[in-house]
């Protein structure tokens, strides 16, 4: 960090940079913070921190499927020198999702894990671990799907464990964590029913608890858990009719 710059300086920027979807910028100012504080970050600055990563991935993971719908549509109407080129952009947009995904799981693994307080901050940071593992794991040209999605079942684990005894079962950190859980299961596992198990304990957990009379505190974010429930019930209709069609 630039010592002319306090923490405040480096969060408006990042702030700044957010709002001009500069996320690169964003993911400085927030490693300056994190050098600068020993890894100590408040929740704005995490937030941000995620939703950069987060929004960058997504942009990449987007183009690549893209791309792959593109050579599976055009197969049989592209050149031999089309096919190739497709390929080669697929490839590079791979490069840029490994190195982004590796520098997200390092910076939590050398930093933000060992620093964070138990609890929803260590749960936010295990489930970021246990997501750009899996994304990893879907690299399968320049990965060992098999090694990291252990690596990914590991921090989903210990996240969920955490989550279990720490985090009240309406809490939108465990449910994202429960949802995010139960997608690992489904995409790289190649189990719906396991997904649809996770998914649907997690869902009736926090529908019991919600109901119950001193739940009010529980369910303090409570928009963020119900758009967590909704797509968790669009899951296990999905999945539940995968089922259904073996």
């Amino acid at each position: 960090m630039d010592m002319s710059l306090s923490r405040l300086d480096c969060l408006f920027l990042a702030k700044v940079a957010d709002q001009a979807e500069r996320y690169h910028d964003v993911i400085a100012q927030l490693k300056d913070i994190i050098n600068y504080t020993n890894a100590q970050l408040t929740i704005d600055e995490r937030n941000l921190l995620s939703i950069a990563y987060k929004n960058l991935t997504a942009t990449l993971r987007s183009s690549w499927r893209t791309i792959d719908t593109l050579q599976k549509k055009e197969a049989l109407l592209s050149t031999r020198q089309q096919v190739k080129l497709m390929r080669v952009q697929k490839e590079r947009i791979e490069r840029d999702l490994d190195k982004l995904c590796r520098d997200v799981v390092g910076l939590l693994e050398k930093f933000l894990i060992p620093a964070a307080t138990d609890g929803e901050e260590k749960v936010f940071y295990s489930k970021m671990r246990g997501d750009y593992y899996r994304y990893l794991a879907e690299l399968t040209r320049f990965n060992s799907q098999e090694e990291l999605g252990k690596k990914s079942l590991e921090a989903y684990k210990s996240a969920y464990r955490h989550a279990l005894a720490t985090l009240a079962p309406t809490h939108p950190t465990r449910l994202g964590l429960a949802l995010n859980f139960a997608v690992y299961f489904h995409d790289i596992m190649r189990s719906p029913e396991r997904a649809c198990h996770l998914a649907k304990h997690a869902f009736d957990e926090a529908v019991t608890a919600a109901m119950t009379a001193d739940s009010r505190v529980a369910v303090a974010n409570i928009e963020d858990s119900l758009m967590i429930l909704q797509l968790m019930r669009d899951d296990l209709i999905l999945w539940q009719g995968e089922i259904s069609k073996e």
